[in-house]
């Protein structure tokens, strides 16, 4: 088959239900080398710290519905509803949604060279 579809109804949520819900979509879309996931965030939660300098995934976070802030390294950069933002792999970043309403945004990655193995 030439394409695949999925929603987050049709997989588990990777966070506990009180914070919001993250699900993985790259397994069910059968993808090699693009992880493509949805996240949502209750108001005053916030995703975890993180880099991927040793998988070599940069990652870009659009923002579908609310308002975010993401720690980028010692900078924090403010996303409003549909805006993005891309994040070099060895940069440590971490979402906040410190509003008052849930945020939902999508989170691309993919490896910047070819040896690079890619995460969800």
């Amino acid at each position: 088959m030439g394409y695949e579809t999925t929603a987050p109804g049709h997989v588990g949520s990777a966070i506990d239900g009180e914070k919001g819900g993250m699900w993985f979509m790259r397994d069910p879309l059968g993808t090699e080398n693009l992880g493509f996931t949805v996240l949502e965030l209750e108001p005053d939660r916030s995703g975890k710290e993180h880099d991927h300098g040793e998988d070599g995934q940069e990652e870009i976070y659009y923002v579908t519905e609310g308002r975010v802030e993401v720690d980028v390294g010692p900078d924090t950069v403010t996303l409003d509803e549909h805006e993005a933002l891309r994040i070099d792999p060895e940069e440590r970043r971490q979402i906040h949604n410190r509003s008052e309403e849930t945020a939902r945004l999508v989170l691309v990655s993919a490896p910047t060279d070819e040896g690079a193995t890619s995460t969800p």
